[in-house]
């Protein structure tokens, strides 16, 4: 996209703009009638075409070549020029996406500054685009734990292909960081990543906002599909798509077009999908609720991306990590965590998992006092959530035990959460709790605490003598 495409059936005129062109520049190709256009077209889109509306010996005229460029090359400027030019013809170049409209014998000065400022707007849409798909949401992966090794390791499996991916696993836990990784190294990464919540959206107006829509009063107005060309469109929270549209979206991943919403011309894209659930599509399925075809062309390549429970030791990195963004993108301070805070972090439940972490990270950096080390007590237990105060409560059911199996039930629970805070390390755990790595051992055993390997990570869990000897 790097010079000028003229199309006219009169050669002198396209010699003429080219040659004006040329002094200024610009570099020039040249068609005479609507084949030799799309040909140039498709060999290697320009970066504007000057085009007139009547061409002799043409199957196309200056407005069906204008539909055609703004479906398949929508970020093309094209400048309408026309000898026999009146307000209709002028009004329904305008509404088909030509950036303007130039009546012959034309001003010089008038046409240069035309194309210009249509040269101009594209490279500035063009900009936008791409500081929109920077600014949304990092492709940055944190982590280190072995649970986040083998999700690291399956993305980048699948980032070279256009194979579709299905995300699974609970909200929060960074889906879209997930698909923004897979597009980042990808063939497509210089092309948009278009990303939309099916959960957010109205369901009547879903496929306006999916397939763009076209009217006489605002003309064609690109969706989402048509925006992403060339690159990757996610679905989050895929189960919440309407059922109406389930079917033509299963449609188009089987033709790779589409008609506009009003609109009568066929929109060929393009794109690779990635989608997302934090719920069972197959009970979604048996449930009548989602189309067992469109699971199974979207779930080509599944991968699961794990709770925050599952790599707890990922918790200070990524802390540390949103304290940098944080502090980079708002000016709040940058704090480092200390040791307590650390593991208390570790040890809190997260059910709304990194989302939850990077919530709280901001909360104390708002906040919390001066620039020092974050300390535990700035960060919300999670009795200070539920309005219960400070210290030490104990559960009904521990409350009635005798000492000594109370003792043994706060042992059990203490040091399944240490092991599990670890990623499984054992010996991380004993220098931590202050045991020697025997005495630990022999400890885990007395209260029948074993660890296991699952999805690839080390977790502690009670020994059930009965399964396990079975």
């Amino acid at each position: 996209m790097s010079d000028i495409l003229i199309v006219d059936d009169e050669r002198d005129i396209r010699e003429l703009i080219s040659d004006i062109l040329g002094d200024e520049g610009y570099a020039t190709r040249l068609a005479a009638n609507s084949e030799d256009c799309m040909r140039e077209i498709n060999t290697e889109p320009p970066a504007l075409i000057v085009l007139d509306i009547w061409l002799k010996d043409s199957k196309m005229d200056g407005i069906d070549i204008l539909k055609t460029v703004k479906r398949d090359n929508p970020d093309v400027p094209v400048v309408i020029i026309s000898g026999h030019g009146n307000i209709e013809i002028a009004v329904a170049a305008i509404k088909q996406g030509a950036y303007d409209f130039i009546e012959k014998p034309f001003n010089i000065d008038q046409l240069l500054v035309v194309i210009s400022r249509a040269m101009e707007a594209a490279k500035l849409r063009r900009e936008n685009m791409e500081l929109r798909r920077r600014d949304v949401t990092t492709a940055e992966m944190i982590g280190g734990s072995t649970a986040f090794k083998g999700l690291k390791s399956q993305l980048e499996k699948v980032t070279k292909s256009n194979g579709r991916v299905m995300l699974s696993g609970p909200s929060g836990a960074g889906k879209e960081v997930a698909a923004r990784f897979i597009h980042a190294g990808s063939t497509r990464a210089g092309a948009p990543f278009m990303s939309i919540n099916c959960a957010s959206v109205e369901p009547e107006r879903m496929e306006e906002v999916l397939f763009g829509r076209e009217t006489a009063e605002r003309g064609v107005e690109p969706g989402l599909l048509e925006q992403a060309h060339g690159g990757v469109v996610f679905f989050d929270e895929v189960a919440d798509m309407p059922s109406g549209t389930q079917s033509k979206i299963l449609r188009v991943l089987v033709e790779q077009q589409f008609q506009r919403v009003g609109g009568a011309d066929k929109v060929r894209v393009d794109i690779r999908v990635i989608s997302s659930t934090s719920r069972d599509l197959m009970a979604e399925i048996q449930a009548g609720r989602f189309r067992e075809e469109l699971y199974h062309r979207l779930n080509v390549v599944p991968i699961e991306v794990p709770a925050l429970e599952e790599r707890l030791e990922d918790i200070p990195v990524l802390a540390a990590h949103f304290i940098d963004e944080f502090h980079r993108s708002q000016g709040l301070p940058k704090r480092e965590l200390s040791s307590e805070a650390e593991a208390l972090l570790q040890t809190m439940p997260w059910p709304g998992n990194v989302r939850q972490l990077k919530n709280v990270i901001e909360r104390v950096l708002i906040l919390g006092d001066g620039t020092g080390p974050i300390e535990a007590r700035e960060l919300p237990t999670v009795e200070a959530e539920a309005g219960s105060g400070s210290g030490l409560s104990l559960s009904g059911s521990i409350a009635t035990l005798p000492l000594r199996e109370a003792r043994e039930l706060f042992e059990r629970e203490y040091l399944l959460t240490q092991i599990n805070r670890f990623g499984g390390n054992i010996s991380r755990t004993a220098s931590f709790v202050g045991m020697e790595r025997s005495a630990l051992h022999r400890k885990l055993k007395s209260l029948n605490v074993v660890t296991t390997n699952r999805g690839g990570a080390r977790v502690a869990r009670i020994q059930d003598h009965e399964t396990d000897e079975a």
